[in-house]
């Protein structure tokens, strides 16, 4: 038996070990990578906020801030090449995509014009769903629900529930003195009648 044979026959012994103990601990079957290493020893060598986490399969560039308890999801992509803050609380689902930039000019002028940067700023308490892309300088305010696959192209104020391509307001996030949450959309913003809770 080579080397490689030895190296190759441990590495499946720790993949089957460690996925049987995922799977006892926590019922999920997960990737190889994502087994070996821990999602909030990752966020805190990136620096982001207490109880922060962040999948392996994560792309990160430049200037990334993220505060406590936030929630990276896999396969999600976060430009801070013009400057991403993303607040406390926060879940920002699988596959979702921020930009602080784009080449749209750059490319259309042959190289010419530079690349084009504007800050993101999601503030805390948000939900931002699966596979969304927020485009350069927007700003979501806190509480806000983004439903799956929009576009975010456009300023979301707090307390806002939104989805679309592109993005648009469809509703509102109330919450009480006790905490309780509901979500009201406006129907005829979606369906044409009159609001509804979705709580």
């Amino acid at each position: 038996m080579t080397e490689l044979d030895r190296v190759l026959k441990s590495l499946v012994r720790l993949y089957e070990k460690l996925r049987s103990d995922m799977r006892e601990r926590w019922q999920r079957d997960l990737p190889f990578d994502e087994l070996l290493f821990d999602r909030w020893e990752r966020a805190k060598s990136l620096g982001f906020g207490e109880g922060a986490s962040i999948y392996h399969t994560s792309y990160i560039y430049g200037d990334v801030r993220v505060g406590k308890y936030t929630w990276i999801g896999p396969y999600t992509l976060l430009d801070g090449s013009g400057g991403l803050t993303i607040g406390d609380y926060c879940s920002i689902s699988a596959g979702v995509h921020i930009y602080t930039h784009d080449t749209v000019k750059w490319a259309l002028s042959g190289g010419e014009a530079d690349y084009e940067r504007a800050p993101v700023r999601i503030g805390d308490c948000c939900y931002i769903g699966s596979q969304t892309v927020v485009a350069k300088g927007v700003t979501i305010g806190d509480h806000c629900v983004v439903g799956a696959c929009s576009f975010v192209n456009q300023d979301i104020p707090p307390h806002t529930v939104a989805f679309g391509i592109p993005c648009r307001l469809v509703g509102r996030v109330e919450i009480n003195e006790s905490g309780n949450i509901r979500l009201v959309l406006n129907v005829r913003q979606v369906a044409g009648s009159d609001d509804e809770d979705i709580s």
